[in-house]
C-alpha cells in the first residue's frame, strides 16, 4: 500500500485524469480497470476480498466511516485523500458520498459448469436492468447468469450500483456466443444424467410460465424488450413459455420478467422440498 500525506486538490492531476477516463467503456477495456462508486460498493468489495487499486476519499468521508477507512489501506494498493471537488470530478453520480475506488476488471473466461437454475440474456442494453437482474439472480439463488457479448458493459458504473453490491458475488459470464454456451451446458448436463431444459419466453407460446415444471435443471432465455430473442436462440429452446399481459401491454421490463421466472422456479423448488 502506498499513501500520500498531502490531499490531491488539482483536477488536472494525472491520476485523476486517468480515473475520469474510466467513465467510458473503451477506457475501462483499455486500462483493464473499472470504477466503484460509494461506500456500499467499496464495503462489498472488501467483504469478498476483491483487490482494489486506487481508493480516493475525502476527509469528511473518513470521519464518517473510520472503521472502513482503517481497513482499506490493507485492501488497496493506494489510499489517497482528495478534495471534495476532485472526488466529485471522478464520479459519475451527481452527489458522490465521498469515496471511489478502482479495481482490475474480472477475467472474461467462460465456464460450462452444471446449471441448476440459470438465466441467459441476449442483447441487453440498459445498465440498470442488468444490475437489477444480477441482484435478483443472487436473491433467487441462480448458479449461472449469462450475457451475450453485444450487451451492455458488465462493469458499467450503473450496473454495479444497481446490483447493490451483488456484482461481486454473481456467477456472471459474457459469452461470445450464447448458442455455444447452451450447447456446452446441455452436453455437460446430459453427461451428468440431469438434462437441462432451456426455456425461451415468447408471447406466442401456448404455456404460461407458472405451468412449467421448474424443479429440474432450468436455464431461462430472455431478449431485450425491443426485439426479443434472436431466431437461433429461440430455436435452441427446449420449452417456450409466455408471461401473460393485459390487453394493450406489449412487453415487460426484462428485469421484471427475470424476477417472475426465477421466483416461480424458487417457489416450485421450495414447495417440493417441503
Amino acid at each position: 500500500m502506498t499513501a500520500a500525506s498531502d490531499p490531491i486538490t488539482s483536477l488536472q492531476n494525472p491520476l485523476i485524469r486517468q480515473i475520469r477516463k474510466l467513465h467510458q467503456a473503451k477506457e475501462r477495456h483499455r486500462q483493464g480497470t473499472f470504477l466503484l462508486e460509494g461506500t456500499h460498493l467499496v464495503e462489498e468489495a472488501c467483504a469478498v476480498g476483491y483487490p482494489l487499486q486506487q481508493v480516493l476519499y475525502t476527509a469528511d468521508w473518513q470521519a464518517r466511516y473510520p472503521n472502513l477507512a482503517d481497513r482499506l489501506p490493507q485492501q488497496a494498493a493506494a489510499f489517497r485523500q482528495v478534495s471534495p471537488e476532485v472526488l466529485k470530478s471522478t464520479a459519475t453520480t451527481v452527489n458522490p458520498d465521498g469515496v471511489i475506488a478502482t479495481a482490475a476488471r474480472r477475467p472474461q473466461s467462460v465456464d460450462s459448469s452444471l446449471i441448476s437454475l440459470g438465466l441467459a440474456v441476449e442483447r441487453l442494453q440498459d445498465p440498470g436492468n442488468l444490475g437489477s437482474i444480477i441482484r435478483t439472480g443472487a436473491a433467487a439463488g441462480v448458479n449461472g447468469l449469462w450475457l451475450s457479448a453485444d450487451s451492455v458493459d458488465i462493469d458499467h458504473p450503473k450496473v454495479l450500483r444497481a446490483s447493490a453490491g451483488q456484482w461481486f458475488r454473481s456467477p456472471l459470464q459474457v459469452w461470445p456466443s450464447l448458442g455455444d454456451g447452451l450447447s456446452r451446458a446441455q452436453a455437460a448436463a446430459a453427461q451428468a444424467g440431469s438434462p437441462l431444459q432451456v426455456v425461451a419466453t415468447t408471447p406466442t407460446a401456448a404455456m404460461d410460465y407458472w405451468s412449467l415444471d421448474c424443479c429440474q435443471p432450468t436455464l431461462f432465455l430472455l431478449g431485450n424488450e425491443g426485439s426479443g430473442l434472436s431466431a437461433p436462440l429461440l430455436a435452441a429452446a427446449t420449452q417456450t413459455v409466455k408471461i401473460p399481459l393485459a390487453a394493450g401491454v406489449e412487453s415487460l421490463n426484462v428485469a421484471i420478467a427475470a424476477a417472475l421466472l426465477l421466483y416461480e422456479a424458487r417457489r416450485q423448488r421450495t414447495s417440493l422440498a417441503d
